[in-house]
This record gives C-alpha cells, sequence and structure tokens, in this order.
C-alpha cells in the first residue's frame, strides 16, 4: 500500500473517532479534540485541557489488517449472546489488555 493511501485510511479513522467523541460531548467544541499534523509525534487525538478532564485516555489508533485475529476473537466473544462483547488478551511479559466496541466504549466513558 502507498504511503499517501495509508495516511487516508488513518485519518479516516482518526475523524470517526473525533466524530463520535463529539456526539458523545455536545458541549466540547471542534477546538477540544483536535487531529495531529502529517508526521506530528505523539497521540492520534490531541484533547484540549476540558477533553482531558473529561476523557481520561490517549488514543493510539490503528487501522490495519493485522488486526484481523483481533476481530476473530470479538467475532467469537460477541456469538450467541445478548451482552456487550469483550476480549481480554496478553502477551508474555506484558499486561492484559481489553478490547471492546468504540461506541460501547464511548457509552461508559459518556
Amino acid at each position: 500500500m502507498k504511503t499517501r493511501s495509508r495516511k487516508i485510511k488513518g485519518k479516516r479513522l482518526s475523524n470517526e473517532v473525533r466524530k463520535k467523541i463529539l456526539k458523545a460531548f455536545p458541549h466540547l467544541k471542534q477546538r477540544d479534540v483536535l487531529l495531529p499534523t502529517d508526521g506530528q509525534n505523539g497521540p492520534d487525538l490531541i484533547l484540549s485541557k476540558t477533553a482531558k478532564r473529561l476523557i481520561d485516555h490517549q488514543f493510539e489508533l490503528k487501522y490495519q489488517e493485522k488486526l484481523s485475529t483481533l476481530y476473530k476473537w470479538f467475532s467469537q466473544a460477541s456469538k450467541n449472546t445478548k451482552l456487550n462483547p469483550v476480549v481480554v488478551c496478553r502477551k508474555n511479559g506484558s499486561d492484559p489488555l481489553a478490547i471492546l466496541d468504540l461506541d460501547h466504549f464511548i457509552d461508559l466513558i459518556k
């Protein structure tokens, strides 16, 4: 995949997450949740002081096919239930991670 295509894909995901956050917190302004400029180090969403008080999370966004195994696990957690699926995974020497649907996560932090 070309670099330009990768950047467009990543920007699309960043915009999607930004819109969901702004919708969940209607009192936040556009300037409270910004996207970094290309090549800027740091978080993938830049939160203002106001946004940081409401959302105590830092976002690292990935839009890659390498994540297909996580999606298989998430699908497995979703089968035959009306409960919200969560995948907990861990690799040697690391802390466990919980993976859940973005909309459910937004509902939890509202």
